[in-house]
């Protein structure tokens, strides 16, 4: 079993493995904020041109005894639908006689220009956003968009980058350094002068971002006993749950653009200060020849869980013996070539890519199709299924609206976090008892099947429709809970950063990609959802070839993963499961074992559930 059984012999899963995890995680309640961030800071608030006169609106509705909303009318057309005031172009000369109730003109035969003097913006829902300080309206709208491509462009560096550099440097310093990079940039971003200054920011924060996330699941999995990993993998997940709907409460209680970037990123120095009490992972200091600082952590670990008597039995021989062949088979460097030099990470790496991919491609696909629903048939199609999570009172008033709260981007924002909470309870049952591979393919298999039943759903049935979309975004989101689980105990300690980097990269291509599918609606409505459907059922396929990992030990070496007689195949599921449950192990899993050298008792023995060991 080799660094897992050092793991049981300082405690398992102790009072030291309980406070990494926690403080690991507790970031995730900021760093889930960040990839929706411009939804708010870049809100588009409801607009009009200034209108051509020197006086206020405010006087002129005093002096023709008339509303504001009617003194518009004067100096503003309708948009082409008729039901609203254009917000890109204005009347060249006031229109009076728009006042007289009797009269009645054709808006389209009046001379209009474009907004020359700027823009009003409504302050109702948001007091401030990138869009209102810089004008990102009419001809400068896709500059909005800009900013959340450039941002998921340095998500997809920073995996690249981080990834290849935490297998060269370590877990710890790599992630360390994102918070502070996190942290300084981010608050940054809110002092930013200029658009261009504050894309510079993000596409940096960006890249800090792949650095925490990737780099805190591998210190966290490393750190972590074989039967408590799917526990620990998917409950910690909450963190982003959770802080999807906290950045609904800051964003409805701040609502200035500069204040909300610099409380969602200012925390990220409280992570940075005490990061530092973080332990390396002993997996990489031995495979890196640094097996002083390896014991020294384990030892630490072990005073910490209460167990001092293992102090002076663990020596550097003993960590040696029992991570020999790790030791052997090792060297100094590897690259992203070794993901696919050899039969078995070429496979798992091939497999990865296509589910990383697809379910991105997937979320962010249904993500975009939920913003055509009306927020009321949001409410209607929700409150039922979702209504447990909604018991809180303070959450209660958000859905009734206290005060002057009422449906919005605010409260679309929490049921987009909370339909994520039964989606990943679901996951981590089906991650318990049914193995990764089958709650991987399940998961993609199911969204896909949602998402093409909504292609038949009429579409004046929307509260159907909203609902089969929520389903499809709980599975999606299920599914990228398993495949980062699944990843870090695929992927061996000296190449796990490097493939995480690389399936992470694989990702945000597909949450690029995304959006670029829904201009294929113009040639047939139903083939944006086809194309996710399609992709999504493709990768529960290429999820079959990967081999299950529930109950096994986390391998170290590309040796380790090469030597793994166990084929990965959607129908030897439930045999492979028995077996991992019971503890028995193959006749070439024995032969295995017994040519390493390792010893044989305790195999046999029940490590029961992820559950139950919790």
């Amino acid at each position: 079993m080799g660094f897992t059984d050092l793991l049981d012999q300082v405690g398992g899963f102790g009072r030291y493995q309980w406070i990494h995890v926690i403080l690991i995680s507790l970031p995730g309640l900021m760093t889930a904020s960040q990839n929706l961030l411009n939804n708010f800071v870049s809100g588009i608030p409801v607009h009009h041109c200034k209108p051509a006169t020197n006086q206020t609106l405010h006087d002129l509705g005093r002096i023709y005894q008339v509303d504001e909303q009617q003194l518009l009318k004067v100096f503003i057309p309708p948009d082409p639908s008729g039901n609203r005031l254009d917000r890109c172009r204005r009347y060249v000369e006031p229109q009076w006689q728009m006042l007289s109730l009797n009269m009645s003109l054709n808006a389209s035969e009046l001379q209009t220009e474009g907004c020359v003097d700027g823009w009003i913006f409504d302050q109702s829902e948001f007091s401030a956003t990138t869009v209102s300080e810089w004008d990102l309206v009419c001809s400068l709208r896709p500059l909005k968009q800009m900013i959340q491509t450039i941002y998921m462009g340095g998500v997809l560096t920073g995996a690249i980058v981080f990834g290849g550099l935490s297998d060269r440097f370590g877990r710890k310093s790599v992630l360390i350094w994102s918070y502070l990079q996190l942290a300084v940039l981010g608050c940054s971003s809110a002092l930013s002068p200029s658009y261009t200054a504050y894309c510079i920011f993000r596409f940096l924060s960006g890249m800090a971002l792949s650095g925490i996330i990737l780099n805190g699941v591998s210190l966290k999995v490393e750190w972590i006993p074989t039967k408590t990993r799917t526990v620990v993998g998917t409950l910690t997940s909450f963190f982003f749950t959770f802080g999807q709907m906290i950045l609904a409460g800051l964003a409805y209680w701040l609502r200035d653009w500069r204040k909300l970037q610099l409380v969602v990123c200012a925390p990220q120095f409280l992570f940075f200060t005490y990061s530092w009490w973080y332990a390396e992972s002993a997996r990489w200091l031995v495979l890196n020849r640094r097996s002083e600082e390896a014991l020294k952590g384990l030892h630490r670990v072990a005073r910490i869980n209460r167990r001092p008597e293992v102090i002076n039995k663990l020596t550097l021989e003993v960590l040696h013996s029992h991570m020999s062949k790790e030791i052997e088979s090792s060297h100094s460097s590897f690259t992203a070539f070794d993901l696919l030099k050899t039969r078995r990470i070429r496979r798992i790496s091939i497999c990865l890519t296509a589910v990383w991919f697809s379910t991105s491609f997937a979320y962010y696909g249904l993500a975009m199709d939920l913003q055509k629903f009306g927020v009321s048939s949001l409410i209607s199609a929700h409150l039922s299924v979702l209504s447990p999570v909604f018991l809180v009172s303070g959450v209660n008033c958000i859905l009734i609206g206290c005060g002057p709260f009422q449906v919005s981007i605010y409260l679309m924002q929490i049921i987009f976090g909370a339909v994520d909470i039964p989606a990943k309870f679901l996951a981590l049952g089906m991650l318990s008892y049914l193995g990764r591979r089958v709650t991987q393919v399940s998961c993609l298999f199911l969204s896909a099947i949602i998402i093409f039943a909504n292609i038949f759903v009429p579409t004046d049935m929307q509260s159907l429709r909203t609902t089969l979309a929520c389903l499809g975004k709980a599975f999606t989101s299920a599914s990228f809970t398993t495949v980062y689980l699944y990843t870090g105990e695929l992927y061996p300690t000296v190449i796990r950063q490097t493939g995480m980097g690389f399936v992470s990269t694989m990702a945000r291509i597909g949450s690029m990609a995304a959006p670029a599918v829904l201009i294929l609606d113009e040639v047939f409505p139903a083939l944006p959802s086809m194309v996710y459907g399609g992709a999504a059922v493709l990768a529960s396929g290429f999820a079959c070839f990967l081999p299950e990992t529930l109950n096994k030990p986390l391998p170290d070496t590309i040796k380790d993963v090469e030597e793994n007689r166990s084929e990965g195949s959607c129908g030897s599921h439930l045999k492979e499961g028995v077996a991992l449950k019971e503890g028995v192990v193959s006749p070439d899993d024995w032969d295995v074992v017994t040519k390493e050298g390792v010893a044989l008792k305790g195999l046999n023995e029940k490590e029961g559930s992820g559950l139950s060991a919790l």
